[in-house]
């Protein structure tokens, strides 16, 4: 999903359009919630984000005041042919709270390998991936692919979910096509097959990106199954998704694209949290994120990693472009941490 994964950051003026602690509707998003046995505090989740949604990008989501968090989707035949860089990605530290392992494959066996992987790595659930439409996936006979094959799909299910102790949850599109799409069908064969809690995204495959989530489709799925049904895709507002978790009856909101540069964002919604800062505290607070991605990934590979979020942390905010652009090519991460210092006159 990496490539073509469109971000769009709106403007950002200091706070949250709805987030005021007593905006009717999110007392609903405070609640907390089952997930096969687990207790989720909240109803608010931390998408997985492929090339972003690493330890440190958990970690911080949950300092923010996600329920659960989810990782980046981790290749299950990587963790079948020990590849160091794909077990290093089942890490997780304590402090992320309530933690799944994203988990893409298309081998039943394999799939049920590295769940047990991430069961034995900590994780306190495991996700498949059945809804990602990037080609280089899909050609495996994963991601979005495996909605072409329901019978197939739902085997892999089963595998997981008999191999380990911890909950098995499916993240899904609708399906293929719009005009093949069976979502309903797809979620009650899933939930025969032993899945937890399914997360639904109600574009098709085919679409993409394009468009808005019809969360009516949402809905259906969690009126016809008894498992808890995560709402996915274009909740971009505290506002927002109370109306989806209201509307569509959901167990919980997903949110990804709309807390790049916003972590505040999330505990907007989730409450108990500080509003979106000024510049002096968004600095601050990319520093901190920064700390964490250089003892997760290393110095140089945080310094391209960390290039991504600058803009969308400095969206809205009173920054010359010339700077912006310059924090993408600082050869540094220290160079670039202290470009942003010289911004609000720590330095």
């Amino acid at each position: 999903m990496k490539k073509r994964m469109r971000v769009v950051v709106a403007h950002r003026t200091g706070g949250h359009d709805d987030a005021v602690a007593d905006a009717p509707g999110l007392d609903g998003l405070r609640e907390p919630w089952d997930l096969g046995g687990l207790r989720i505090p909240n109803r608010v989740v931390q998408a997985p984000l492929a090339g972003i949604g690493n330890r440190a990008f958990r970690l911080q989501a949950h300092r923010h005041g996600a329920g659960l968090v989810v990782s980046e989707m981790v290749a299950s035949m990587g963790i079948h042919h020990g590849n160091r860089k794909t077990a290093g990605m089942l890490r997780i530290d304590p402090a992320e709270g309530v933690t799944a392992i994203q988990l893409f494959g298309a081998d039943p066996s394999v799939m049920a390998e590295a769940a047990r992987a991430a069961q034995d790595a900590g994780a306190s659930a495991v996700d498949i991936n059945m809804g990602c439409p990037v080609p280089k996936i899909c050609k495996t006979g994963a991601g979005a692919a495996l909605l072409a094959d329901p019978v197939h799909a739902a085997s892999i299910v089963r595998a997981m979910a008999d191999a380990v102790r911890i909950p098995v949850m499916v993240k899904m599109r609708r399906g293929l096509t719009p005009d093949e799409a069976r979502p309903v069908d797809l979620a009650r064969r899933f939930e025969q097959a032993g899945a937890a809690a399914l997360t639904v995204h109600p574009r098709a495959a085919a679409e993409e990106y394009a468009g808005t989530s019809d969360h009516r489709i949402t809905g259906d799925v969690a009126a016809a199954v008894a498992i808890p049904v995560v709402a996915s895709g274009d909740i971009l507002t505290p506002g927002q998704a109370a109306g989806v978790l209201r509307s569509a009856g959901c167990a919980a909101v997903m949110i990804g694209r709309a807390a790049l540069g916003d972590p505040w964002l999330l505990g907007a919604m989730a409450g108990g949290h500080a509003a979106r800062p000024g510049l002096e505290g968004v600095v601050a607070e990319v520093a901190r994120f920064a700390a964490d991605v250089r003892a997760t990934l290393g110095d140089h590979t945080a310094c391209h990693y960390m290039r991504k979020f600058y803009p969308w942390y400095l969206a809205g905010e009173d920054v010359p472009a010339r700077e912006v652009a310059a924090l993408l090519t600082d050869p540094t991460l220290d160079d670039a941490l202290a470009r942003l210092a010289r911004l609000v006159g720590h330095a």
